[in-house]
Formats: C-alpha cells, structure tokens, sequence
C-alpha cells in the first residue's frame, strides 16, 4: 500500500510581510552592531584612562611621590575642548601630601617656612617711584604713541614685579603683622589703576585652600566663559586681552567669600585718588601709561602668560606648572608655582633653595621654560581651550576661612 505524501500548504508571502520581515532582520542586524561599537568604546576608554594614569608616572631614576600619582584619577574627557568639559580629578588638592613627603624627607626646608622678607619693601618703594617718575615723563611727552610703546617694553614688566608683590603681601610674607602687610599690599597697588591688593588676598586664599573646586577657586573660568572662547584662535587671544575683566566677573561665582571690608574700601580709595591724581596734575597720556601697563601686564603680553603656566592642563594629570625662564627675577619667582603651593609660607627669595633641596620631586613635573613660547602655543594649538582646567568636588577637612599655612602646620606635626 503506498504512503500518502502529505504536502505542507505554501503560505503565500504578501509585499507587506516581505517589508516587515526585511525590517526585523535590519533592527537586529543594527542591535548587533551597536553593541560591538559600545565594547569598543568602552575598551577605548579604558585604555585612555591607563594611558592618563601610567603618564603622571616618572622614569625609574626620577622618582617622585607626588600626589598626582597617589591620588585616584579620573579624567571625565581626553578631548574636553570638544565636550565642552572641565577635566575632574576625584580626590583634594595634590599639594599638602607632597609637601608632607618632602618636610619627611627634606628637614632642611623648615628653615625657609615662615620667614619674612622685608627687603621685599624696599622693592616695592624702588618700583612704585620708577613707575611714577616714568608716568610723568609720559605726561610730559604728551603723545599716546610713547604711552603705549613705554607700557609694552617697560610698564607691562613694572606691573608684573607688582602683581608679585601684592601676592607677597597677600600671604603675610613681607612683615610679621597682617595690617602691615595689608598697607604694603596697597601701596604697591597704586600704580596698577585697578584697587586689586586686598580683594586679591581674599579670593587667593580660597584658590590655595580649595584648588579646582569650581564654586570656591575664583582661578577656574566660568562655564560659559569657556563654552564662548573654545579652541578658536582669535577668541582665545581677545580672551587674553581682555582677562582683566573676566577675573572681576568671576568672583561673583564665589558665593560664600565675604567680599566686602573696611580694608577693601580703603584700597579702594586710596587707588582711585592716586589715578585722579594722576589725571590732574600729569594729563591723559600719563594715566594711558599706566593703565596699558595694567592691563598689558595682566593679559596679551608675554608676561601675561603666567595665567596660563600656572593651571592650564597642558601634560594631564599634573594640574600646577612652574616657570623657571629668565624673566623669573623680574617677576620675583612667582613662576616657582609648584614649589608655592607646597609651601605657601615661603617667601619669593627662597622658593629656588626649596626646589633645590627636593629636586627629586620638582625635576620630574612638566615645566616651562619660556612664557612668549607658552603665549603663542596657548592662542594657535587648537587642542588647548579654556576647558583644558582641572575641577574637582572633594574639599577635604579645611575650614572655609581657615589660615593659608599647610607647610607650617604640618612642619608642627612632625
């Protein structure tokens, strides 16, 4: 008997159901793929985090302990002027473990903490009555073009030995009394138009206290300050230019600094009685001359790039840059940045002898070695933008208005 072959019924495919089945195979063929691409990124991103963490390491014969390595880092973008980012480090300020680690290592530097250096008021005497005596020469030449060529070569120079000394008086390092050096910090502030001495001191405190803590470090751009300048070139040198009016704007962020006192009142009238003095008794060109030393000295000048050298995340993870070029003793070591922030309670004159006796620790940071050089990176390297700053959330146990004295606190720890 033979078997009966039963056939299957063939379903007719209709174009409608040919579309839908074509549209499931294409959904999950893209599913796939996306999730390959997401284990690719995800790789990338690990391999960039090692990358960033394996770099703040020395070589075998420069070892250093510095925080940076110690500290866990995490960077929230590699390409933050794309992202429009801040880089983020979790973790405190990188500098009160290096300096413990040094005073452990180094005993010898206790000698330099805490010691005033009043010659620094001689140099401001000598600096203020050269800036004045060139200021009435301008007024007697009485043409803008001799303000402005006198600002660029000479003023701009004047005004940066003074914007060291008002952070030398700023940190209570010329006499032992703070009023004193409060009165110091003025003075040296009258031939810079701007009353800056004592509000200066108030926010620079905080920056040292509470580094890349966005609401409390005036020294961090604004958000959007960044966001309008980005990596282009001629935004970023116009942003240089006019740097003296972003830092005022700045400091309204900084909510929980009482800013105003009867100190920042007297700068302020002492500073603007000596500007309409100026103006009176020498004329315009004469003001012009100070006023382009001010701000030439504060922005696109060479010397202005100090704003740079300082903070900007040109080698990450390292957040602090030293300068050790030759213009280092016009501006009185201020460039030693490193070297300050580890002990703020340091003068300028022996902030050298520390990197000397810890050259193991200083020696393998990045650096820099020219400012003009720095200038001209900073405005045409389109991967440097204003989001090249490193923020970060944590702290650490500091009181808000606590004194600025890590080094020496520690030192009396050990």
């Amino acid at each position: 008997m033979a078997e009966k072959v039963i056939k299957k019924p063939v379903r007719k495919t209709t174009p409608k159901a040919k579309a839908k089945t074509a549209a499931k195979t294409k959904t999950k063929t893209n599913a796939v793929k996306n999730k390959s691409a997401a284990k690719k990124a995800a790789t990338k991103k690990t391999n960039i985090k090692k990358s960033v963490v394996s770099s703040s390491k020395p070589s075998t014969n420069q070892k250093s302990n510095s925080n940076q390595i110690r500290q866990s880092v995490s960077l929230t973008s590699t390409e933050n002027s794309k992202n429009n980012e801040f880089l983020f480090i979790a973790g405190e300020e990188p500098h009160r473990e290096r300096t413990r680690e040094i005073l452990k290592k180094h005993p010898e530097v206790k000698q330099f903490l805490g010691k005033k250096n009043p010659w620094s008021m001689a140099i401001i005497l000598i600096g203020v009555a050269a800036q004045f005596a060139i200021t009435w020469s301008m007024g007697v030449a009485g043409a803008w073009y001799w303000s402005l060529a006198a600002a660029v070569f000479v003023g701009a120079f004047l005004n940066h030995s003074f914007i060291a000394l008002v952070h030398e008086a700023s940190h209570n390092l010329i006499f032992k009394s703070p009023w004193l050096n409060k009165l110091a910090g003025i003075l040296v502030n009258t031939p810079m138009v701007v009353p800056s001495s004592v509000s200066f001191a108030i926010y620079h405190m905080k920056h040292h206290s509470f580094q890349g803590v966005y609401e409390l470090d005036a020294d961090i751009p604004e958000k959007w300050e960044a966001n309008l300048v980005k990596n282009i070139w001629y935004r970023k040198a116009i942003w240089l230019f006019l740097y003296p009016l972003f830092q005022i704007v700045r400091t309204a962020r900084v909510k929980e600094v009482q800013f105003l006192n009867g100190w920042v009142v007297l700068n302020w009238l002492v500073v603007f009685a000596v500007d309409a003095a100026v103006i009176y008794f020498w004329g315009f060109n004469a003001f012009l001359y100070l006023f382009l030393s001010f701000w030439l000295g504060f922005g696109l000048h060479p010397v202005g790039a100090r704003l740079i050298q300082e903070h900007y995340v040109l080698y990450p993870p390292q957040e602090t840059y030293s300068y050790y070029g030759p213009l280092t003793y016009v501006s009185l070591h201020v460039g030693y940045h490193n070297e300050h922030h580890d002990f703020p309670s340091t003068s300028w004159n022996n902030l050298p002898k520390i990197k000397k006796a810890a050259s193991e620790y200083y020696d393998s940071l990045h650096s820099h070695t020219s400012w003009t050089k720095l200038l001209f990176r900073f405005i045409f390297d389109k991967k440097i933008s204003l989001f090249d700053r490193v923020t970060r959330h944590e702290r650490g146990k500091i009181q808000l208005n606590a004194p600025v004295r890590p080094d020496l606190d520690l030192m009396s720890q050990s």
